[in-house]
């Protein structure tokens, strides 16, 4: 299994199934240290993750976690990880959606109110303030579009909310607010997107 965005330490439990799993991530001082603490990775790798050192066709599963929103280029990344996934192999997709109160928030809050208030809103050993970035993958549609362009098949797709700012009284109250003030235009219902994408099998399965 490979890690996609393995600042997030929330390993993948399979039952009655081995997993050997190997992480990589962009190379960001709170995300070294996290990954260093991490004992469920037999190997990792941080830096430009559209040159990242995969094997060909080397993963069963994908896990990509809170990856796709910080960023730069993350179509050209996802087309690198696709690359190591093996023919009808899956990709699990968690991202931080743009077009959610909470999204939306994150993007417009600057920088040094960011870093400000992360300790005050976000649970005690949370790597961050990461950097943000919300391109057009960071969405439902930039999601759809992408998979129907690659020829993948969107198994699952769901709405969730986890954003840590959530866990403060303060947090929510500003999501609600962000909320109201867009007229719901940006909900503040989820602030995540879920999905299970499958690789086809067959070479010619894009064409078909």
């Amino acid at each position: 299994m490979l890690v996609a965005g393995c600042a997030h330490g929330e390993p993948l439990v399979l039952d009655h199934v081995e997993t050997r799993a190997t992480g990589v991530d962009e190379n960001h001082p709170a995300i070294r240290k996290v990954v260093a603490e991490r004992a469920d990775l037999v190997a990792y790798s941080l830096g430009d993750l559209r040159s990242a050192p995969l094997p060909p066709r080397g993963f069963d599963v994908i896990q990509l976690s809170f990856l796709l929103e910080r960023v730069k280029h993350a179509e050209l990344v996802f087309d690198r990880l696709l690359l190591a996934l093996r023919p009808g192999g899956l990709v699990l997709v968690r991202v931080r959606d743009r077009g959610s109160a909470y999204g939306l928030l994150d993007r417009i809050t600057p920088s040094w109110l960011r870093r400000l208030l992360w300790r005050v809103l976000v649970p005690p050993g949370t790597p961050g303030p990461l950097p943000r970035v919300y391109g057009p993958l960071a969405s439902s549609d930039g999601l759809h579009a992408f998979c129907l362009s690659r020829g993948l098949m969107i198994t699952d797709d769901e709405r969730t909310t986890s954003g840590p700012a959530r866990s403060r009284r303060l947090g929510a109250a500003a999501v609600a607010l962000m909320s109201r003030l867009t007229h719901n235009r940006f909900p503040a219902s989820h602030d995540e997107i879920t999905m299970v994408i499958r690789k086809p099998q067959h070479h010619f399965a894009r064409l078909i």
